[in-house]
């Protein structure tokens, strides 16, 4: 089954998105900020990453800009699950290399049609 990384600073946000994904028989590494999420998809090359935008030091957005431009990463694709709701943080998302973008608290259901849709 597919491993997916879920960068995000939040115990509770990492929690409840691991549950949904190991329900459905995925492979989760996590990552709580920006720097730590960089290092664990070099070392881990997950098939997607799950990327917050609000974290200490390194931001998603910053993340996801050297993820999608390392030449060893740049096939991973990033989905932003983040609060950030504006249509600016949205194509700001995009023009860093973001492949779609959820707008938290997101559905199990909602999540997992974008996480099948990106591996496939």
């Amino acid at each position: 089954m597919a491993k997916i990384l879920i960068v995000d600073d939040s115990p509770t946000e990492q929690h409840i998105i691991s549950k949904a994904l190991e329900t459905e028989g995925y492979v989760v590494v996590s990552a709580v900020n920006g720097e730590e999420g960089i290092q664990k998809a070099k070392e881990t090359m997950p098939d997607l990453i799950l990327m917050d935008v609000v974290m200490p030091g390194m931001n998603g957005f910053q993340a996801t800009r050297k993820i999608t431009r390392d030449p060893k990463t740049k096939n991973i694709p990033v989905i932003m699950v983040t609060t950030k709701d504006q249509a600016t943080d949205r194509a700001w998302a995009m023009r860093q290399g973001a492949i779609d973008y959820l707008v938290k608290p997101v559905s199990a259901p909602e999540l997992l049609k974008k996480i099948s849709q990106a591996l496939n």
